[in-house]
């Protein structure tokens, strides 16, 4: 999240504790915020502002050599940023590659750079450190083709003191871990996927200093997950030796070996089955040595992974059936692809838009590596999504451009109305982003006219620090807007919004933790009324909705301008037994700024005084 780390999350909870020791054990010193005292006082040692952060860690901008690439004669040619790793290699050459493109990207986080390290199934030593915009991923059927005798693990070295609060925009995927001393670490906040990975081993989730992620989604961990000082974490379809660790908002779906405990002490919230679900699509080579793309299939009541029982349910696509998009393709050649009846594969770089990219054949795939951007210029959306069945979007970062966008991306035409209970679209690990690397502009960022659509970890960003942001500068009114039916969320972070955060008009909607940070830049309360109500929603639910249900959802506030500024409530939502909110919280970090209640006229003040209010039910 952002607390002030990330701007905010220097006034957020304590962000501190400097562990080194590289490949993680559990952290020694964790502080557990039990009461507004704590909060307040951790709230105080944190470092100052994001700006002070952003400008003793400039970003990088050394040049490093070329990518390693995969010999075989009908290997895909996957463009500069993606490197193919052979366990015949040199481990001394693999490892210095890994090196160079982490030095090139540990504090890189706002450049143009991305990249992809990707390892063919065998064995290997290496000590995998995964920066700004790196996806790590195995490149087998399961992720015990490939085993890392080492570590793949995320750090916060760069943000001292080992503050991980920054560290977003990264992915760790399809991987066997042996970590070296038993214990790895993925120290994370938004947008930095821990998923399909077996670590053989115990996790830690923290550095020592604040982190305010995050998600683990089918993996498997033999040891003890440590959440330490993480905020709020989504666990889905996870197995693993057992989970210490608490903070705000911890919550486990289809996880088996959940911890027990209820909502607010500790504060977990626990659903045992998925109810419905897609894992993401994920590129591999087959046992002929053919790239293909498997798409995994509709699981319905699910625990556990999908893999660890034997293969997934799924199909695979050959390579042959996508267009791969390598840096300085444009809009029209991958319009052109499209409605060709192709699939995308967009290798790792920037591409700018001049034109919507429309996909309109159902169950198209668009599988982006090292977070593959895409950047809509002169006001167009990046994507339109006919109503169709089974599309499925993974690994995209959408970076709004400097003239406002109505929409960056449309899920379904306004009015769709088919059902897709069958075939459902989802997205997973698609991200959005309203400034921080330039002024960026967007009315809405995502809207969700179809039914049956799954969310699988998204964040919508508009940016608290970097370049291009203020009230008047990264200007943006809504995250999330769904208007289709039977709409299911998992991992949904919205932050900063000036108007509703997440707005919901579809009936039958459901929603598996929410994240949420209210923005830090109202200059008065007069710029931020919504009518005669102080302040806009985290998550409104309209009044014509009779059917809704949501599991552990947090909202903080951290009225950095002005902290004289009140949000009248984080949740609002119509008074009817239909609507069902599960265990709440809101937050005003360090006591800057105020939420009156946590869901319509219930629960709270979050206050200078009382920084946490939580409300377990509601009605």
């Amino acid at each position: 999240m952002n607390l002030n780390p990330k701007s905010t999350e220097a006034a957020a909870p304590g962000h501190r504790a400097r562990r080194r020791g590289r490949v993680p054990a559990v952290a020694a010193a964790v502080v557990l915020l039990v009461s507004g005292a704590v909060v307040a006082q951790n709230a105080m040692a944190g470092p100052a502002d994001s700006a002070a952060r952003a400008s003793a860690a400039p970003a990088a901008k050394a040049r490093i050599g070329k990518a390693f690439t995969d010999p075989s004669a009908d290997a895909p040619d996957l463009g500069p940023n993606v490197d193919v790793f052979d366990p015949s290699m040199s481990k001394d050459d693999i490892q210095g590659r890994l090196d160079e493109v982490f030095k090139q990207q540990e504090t890189n986080q706002f450049g143009e750079e991305r990249h992809a390290e990707l390892f063919k199934p065998g064995s290997y030593d290496a000590n995998a450190n995964v920066g700004f915009y790196t996806e790590v991923a195995g490149l087998g059927l399961s992720p015990d083709d490939t085993n890392i005798n080492g570590a793949v693990h995320a750090e916060a070295d760069w943000f001292p003191p080992q503050n991980a609060t920054q560290n977003f925009w990264r992915d760790a995927e399809n991987l066997a871990v042996t970590p070296t001393g038993g214990a790895d670490r993925w120290a994370v906040s938004q947008a930095a996927p821990y998923r399909r990975m077996h670590l053989k081993g115990d996790l830690a989730l923290d550095d020592g200093g604040w982190a305010s992620g995050g998600l683990l989604a089918d993996s498997k961990i033999d040891g003890q997950v440590n959440s330490g000082t993480q905020q709020q974490w989504l666990s889905r379809n996870t197995e693993w030796g057992g989970w210490t660790g608490s903070n705000w908002n911890m919550v486990f779906v289809g996880a088996r070996n959940a911890p027990t405990g209820n909502f607010p002490n500790p504060p977990y919230t626990t659903v045992d089955q998925t109810p419905v679900s897609r894992e993401k699509p994920f590129l591999y080579i087959d046992d002929a040595g053919a790239y293909k793309v498997f798409v995994p299939a509709v699981r319905k009541n699910s625990t556990g992974t999908s893999w660890s029982n034997g293969a997934p349910e799924g199909t695979s696509l050959p390579i042959a059936d996508f267009y791969i998009a390598k840096p300085g393709a444009t809009a029209a050649d991958m319009n052109a692809a499209l409605a060709d009846g192709k699939n995308l594969l967009v290798t790792p770089g920037v591409y700018h838009l001049d034109q919507t990219l429309k996909v309109t054949r159902p169950d198209t795939v668009v599988l982006g590596l090292g977070l593959a951007t895409l950047t809509p210029d002169n006001g167009v959306s990046a994507m339109s999504v006919a109503d169709v069945d089974g599309v499925q979007l993974a690994g995209l970062l959408i970076d709004a451009g400097t003239q406002n966008s109505a929409t960056l991306m449309e899920v379904g035409l306004d009015g769709a109305s088919a059902s897709h209970a069958g075939d459902p679209t989802a997205l997973h690990d698609v991200f959005f982003r309203i400034g921080g690397e330039h002024v960026g502009k967007a009315s809405k960022s995502l809207v969700v006219n179809s039914s049956d659509v799954i969310g699988d970890h998204l964040w919508i960003w508009r940016a608290d620090h970097g370049d291009g942001v203020g009230w008047d500068q990264n200007t943006a009114a809504n995250g999330l807007t769904v208007n289709g039916d039977d709409v299911t969320m998992y991992g949904l972070f919205v932050e900063h919004f000036q108007q509703d955060q997440t707005v919901w008009n579809g009936e039958g909607g459901r929603t598996y933790f929410y994240q949420n940070e209210m923005p830090y830049d109202p200059p008065d309360q007069a710029s931020w009324m919504n009518g005669d109500t102080k302040g806009y929603a985290a998550y409104k639910v309209a009044d014509s909705v009779t059917s809704h249900e949501a599991w552990g959802l947090g909202s903080y506030c951290f009225f950095s301008t002005n902290p004289a500024v009140v949000a009248e409530h984080s949740f609002e939502v119509p008074d009817t037994p239909g609507v069902k909110f599960h265990d709440m919280v809101s937050v005003s970090l360090g006591g800057t700024g105020t939420i009156s209640h946590v869901i319509n006229g219930t629960g709270g003040p979050a206050d200078k005084t009382n920084q946490v209010a939580n409300v377990v039910n509601y009605p």
